[in-house]
């Protein structure tokens, strides 16, 4: 994870990632076309067209398990489109979408969820008028949901001991948000409103966490802060980040893959992609979305 970047990019040449005697990955040499023997989360030739507009073209991605895979390419280059498909916002005009071995192209939003896939949003995704004990309460129920009566999701006290109660404070103290837990997110700064969402995303249980762009709008303090929750709290799981920060992603990723104009462009390590001359040219270099 993000704490061990170093000596996990030292020790990328491993069965899940094959390499030539160059030392260049097969992503790399096959624009992204990507091999694992532990895949927790595959999309192959999934494409979203948007009547004349291809957003995502044919993109296969394969996220093993355990790897903090960041994605990263110019506005415009289908990185958040591909989130909204990978977790059943936008429905792919082809392709398909596995998850932990089961194909859940088809499967709402809310199932994806309960089947361990979580999400963060760019702009910040909470209920403002809500407490944050009551934001992470909800995301929390959203696991519990098939545990529990409806007798007991519309009269259980909220004080009585049950599962949704104990993930929730569990929760509040891994974000540090337990003494704020009475206050109106909305009341919040902007850093802990960010630091909640992460919350809610925890409190679902993910086995994959896609975070997209979590660390905008912030300065360099609450950057460093947010990033050092996230490899805290969610060290154990599977992340998927989209980032425009380039000193951030060569710093956090096990492997990046860049997207230019909704295709694959190139995945490696950070290494290998910020050597490579096509990404230089298309993203690095400063190309125009």
């Amino acid at each position: 994870m993000a704490g061990d970047v170093t000596d996990q990019n030292a020790e990328q040449a491993s069965p899940g990632d094959p390499t030539d005697d160059a030392g260049t990955t097969d992503g790399a040499e096959t624009a992204g076309r990507e091999t694992s023997t532990d895949a927790v989360l595959e999309t192959t030739g999934l494409t979203k067209r948007f009547g004349e507009l291809v957003a995502v073209d044919s993109v296969d991605l394969t996220v093993e398990r355990g790897e903090f895979r960041s994605v990263i390419g110019p506005n415009g280059a289908g990185k958040t489109t591909l989130f909204d498909l990978i977790t059943g916002a936008l429905s792919p005009t082809s392709g398909t979408v596995t998850f932990d071995g089961e194909d859940i192209t088809d499967l709402p939003p809310h199932v994806r969820v309960r089947r361990g896939l979580g999400r963060s949003f760019q702009i910040t995704n909470v209920f403002g008028g809500l407490t944050v004990r009551e934001n992470v309460r909800l995301a929390a129920q959203a696991v519990h949901r098939e545990e529990l009566s409806v007798l007991d999701r519309l009269f259980r006290s909220k004080e009585r001991s049950d599962p949704v109660t104990a993930d929730t404070e569990r929760v509040l103290d891994r974000i540090g948000l337990a003494d704020s837990a009475d206050v109106r997110a909305a009341a919040l700064a902007y850093g802990d409103r960010r630091r909640l969402e992460i919350g809610l995303v925890l409190a679902t249980d993910p086995q994959v966490v896609l975070l997209d762009e979590p660390t905008a709008g912030m300065g360099v303090d609450e950057t460093r802060e947010t990033m050092s929750l996230i490899d805290e709290v969610l060290a154990d799981r599977t992340i998927v980040l989209i980032e425009h920060d380039i000193d951030l992603v060569m710093n956090v990723s096990d492997r990046v893959t860049v997207l230019h104009g909704g295709r694959v462009l190139t995945t490696g390590t950070p290494g290998e992609v910020a050597d490579d001359e096509e990404v230089q040219r298309a993203y690095l270099g400063g190309a125009g979305p």
